[in-house]
């Protein structure tokens, strides 16, 4: 077909169409004796690709390079649009925290009559250290690289340091804890290779799923075929607000800072439904005496690798967690399930 008919049937102007060419998007042939260009099916189908990509905000250089890498994997461009939704999920909850602190600064000034520029000036830095907080995590953990060894690597028997001993058993509690009714619909949020999902799953209940590793999610998926799995990350959740009866995360808040993990309680409340609940079992202490005192044991016992490893993670200090998640409008029970593991049950009053 030729451009003027493109244009037609896809409701774009010819204009548009050789802007795409000549950014080298699509290569229609052109006849030899007339010149013209000649549209084959497969142009209209790259065309259409181009114009919903664009639609949903992607730069016109990862079109690029989703169209070249197409034909080479299967679920390139399954991928690149996983990335545009988590992308657009942190834009949409970065902007919300803006509209919440301009609110505030409303309040503010309203309250008082007057601009007061320091509290203003205050009010907008929280804002820039909750961004900052949110931008600055890095995977130092390679989780795409090792997420075809992870469930060997969590489930053997390791001598010496080992901080997920008893694992099968600690999910286990996290559902039993969760006590999820077949009404329900659940969240397992930093999902990994999805084995806690497969156990809520394989006892009747609904669950959506969400990790920052795609090859992890591609485990995941191959144990839970048909569930709702989504690329994301703990700052920006990709879900609407009041969606999920409850939530649970097993084993991957440690990944966070605490200030970060702070922020991924917010997020675990968002998406929550009124009286919902929040199930977190991960490696923590009780408190910072209680870490200092540990670490202390394993340098005098000549366990410096043990010391090591814990200070090279992200555990949690339990205090801290209950403080934020009663700040949140938690109520919250805890135990201790293993040397390293707690578990969190917190309840939206």
């Amino acid at each position: 077909m030729l451009i003027k008919e493109l244009a037609e049937r896809l409701q774009i102007t010819p204009r548009a169409i050789r802007f795409y060419e000549e950014k080298g998007l699509i290569a229609p042939k052109k006849a030899d004796h007339s010149g013209y260009r000649h549209f084959s099916e497969e142009d209209v189908w790259r065309l259409q690709t181009i114009i919903t990509l664009r639609e949903v905000g992607m730069p016109i250089e990862d079109i690029r390079e989703i169209l070249s890498r197409i034909d080479q994997e299967e679920d390139s461009l399954l991928h690149h649009l996983e990335i545009q939704r988590s992308c657009m999920f942190d834009q949409w909850v970065e902007l919300s925290r803006v509209i919440q602190t301009t609110e505030r600064m409303i309040e503010r000034v309203q309250e008082r009559r007057h601009v007061d520029p320091a509290s203003l000036y205050e009010l907008a830095e929280a804002n820039k250290r909750l961004r900052q907080m949110r931008n600055s995590w890095v995977d130092r953990w390679n989780f795409n690289q090792i997420a075809g060894q992870y469930d060997t690597w969590v489930n053997e028997k390791k001598r010496g340091f080992y901080p997920y001993e008893e694992y099968e058993s600690i999910l286990e509690a996290v559902v039993k804890a969760t006590a999820p009714l077949p009404s329900e619909l659940g969240l397992d949020a930093g999902t990994g290779t999805g084995n806690l999902a497969k156990r809520f799953r394989d006892a009747g209940i609904r669950m959506s799923a969400f990790d920052q590793s795609l090859q992890m999610l591609k485990q995941c998926q191959r144990k839970n075929p048909g569930m709702e799995t989504k690329l994301g990350t703990f700052f920006a959740f990709p879900y609407l607000d009041s969606r999920f009866d409850f939530v649970a995360t097993s084993l991957a808040l440690h990944h966070l800072t605490d200030e970060q993990k702070t922020l991924a309680l917010a997020e675990c409340k968002r998406v929550l439904k009124a009286g919902g609940r929040l199930v977190i079992a991960d490696s923590m202490f009780e408190d910072e005496e209680k870490r200092a005192a540990h670490l202390q044991s394993l340098r005098l016992a000549g366990r410096l690798e043990a010391v090591a490893e814990i200070e090279d993670e992200y555990y949690a200090d339990r205090s801290r967690l209950i403080g934020d998640l009663e700040a949140l409008g938690f109520q919250v029970e805890a135990k201790q399930l293993t040397t390293y593991v707690h578990l969190l049950v917190a309840r939206l009053r």
